[in-house]
């Protein structure tokens, strides 16, 4: 008769054995910046998350901070939309000129990812140049680079190329190497499927399509061998971590990738799979607490090393961890 409720017994003994541990290391909270002074206003698709102005932005990493929050993921909201999306490599945009301004005041105190895609700087909401009603690869690939390369000369610790465009990664890695950004890293949203999760984002950051959809260049989300093997080819490319996205129903596709590659695997939990917790404990469903703990420590129990979450400031502010 074999017993391991033995090792179920009591609160201590649980504790010892347990095989997945969190810690406030291993987070990343996003925020969301947008033109004006003194703005912070509710995202209503997103409860508990704002749109801040850069000087409103500061005092709430400032307040992060206190509480250990010391990496952020950047979106600007706000800018001019055009078909050739110039104002995502425009030096006065908001994500360098934010970036910039958290840097003179944190330093490397604050570690600082943004996000790298052209959706919000579109006048299509598309994720890249469009002719014909196509996304064309190459076209946006350069595009990209001369995002990414804004937010390096701004101050960005880590780019996240969110595109899904073949060859960005490898695009980035030598218009940065060639610079001079060599210690800038990658985060490849290696695997970012066609997902309904992004249902809230798409509100919060102002980049839903006009027209069609991205399964052209985003994931299907029935294929697992194909996200891995994009993953690979990140990784090849110069990617310095790999990311996994959404995050709660591609458990699967973390853990295939933490098997097969030597690289850090992270994981954002997006905005549908978060408001729709928040939504569910506003009506007493749920207890939040409880289900956010599961929810993150089935992220890191799959092989995520880094979670990209809103969530964490409820967690580290009322001490769930």
């Amino acid at each position: 008769m074999q017993r391991p409720r033995r090792l179920r017994k009591n609160p201590v003994v649980r504790e010892m054995i347990a095989e997945t541990r969190l810690a406030k290391d291993m987070f990343v909270y996003p925020y969301f910046v947008v033109p004006g002074t003194n703005v912070t206003k509710a995202i209503d698709a997103i409860p508990g998350i704002n749109h801040f102005s850069t000087d409103n932005l500061i005092k709430d990493v400032e307040k992060g901070l206190r509480l250990g929050v010391n990496k952020i993921m950047l979106f600007g909201v706000g800018d001019e939309k055009s078909d050739d999306a110039k104002s995502a490599y425009d030096p006065h945009s908001l994500v360098p000129v934010a970036v910039k301004e958290l840097k003179k005041n944190f330093g490397d105190d604050l570690y600082i990812v943004t996000d790298v895609c052209v959706c919000s700087y579109t006048s299509h909401g598309h994720c890249g140049i469009m002719k014909d009603d196509y996304i064309q690869n190459d076209l946006s690939v350069e595009l990209i680079a001369k995002m990414a390369l804004n937010h390096a000369e701004a101050g960005a610790d880590m780019l996240a190329p969110s595109d899904m465009m073949d060859g960005r990664v490898s695009a980035i890695r030598k218009k940065l190497d060639g610079s001079g950004f060599v210690n800038t890293a990658i985060m490849s949203h290696a695997t970012k499927f066609a997902s309904a999760y992004y249902g809230p984002f798409r509100e919060a950051a102002d980049c839903a399509p006009n027209k069609g959809d991205r399964k052209a260049y985003q994931m299907d989300f029935r294929n697992g061998n194909e996200a891995l093997r994009e993953a690979l080819l990140d990784e090849a490319e110069g990617a310095d971590v790999l990311m996994v996205k959404p995050a709660l129903a591609y458990l699967d596709v973390i853990s295939n990738l933490k098997q097969n590659s030597g690289l850090p695997i992270a994981c954002y939990n997006v905005s549908g799979e978060y408001s729709m917790i928040k939504a569910a404990a506003e009506k007493g469903w749920i207890d939040e607490q409880k289900v956010v703990m599961e929810t993150m420590h089935a992220f890191a129990r799959a092989g995520a090393s880094i979670i990209t979450t809103y969530h964490i400031r409820d967690i580290v502010e009322n001490n769930w961890m």
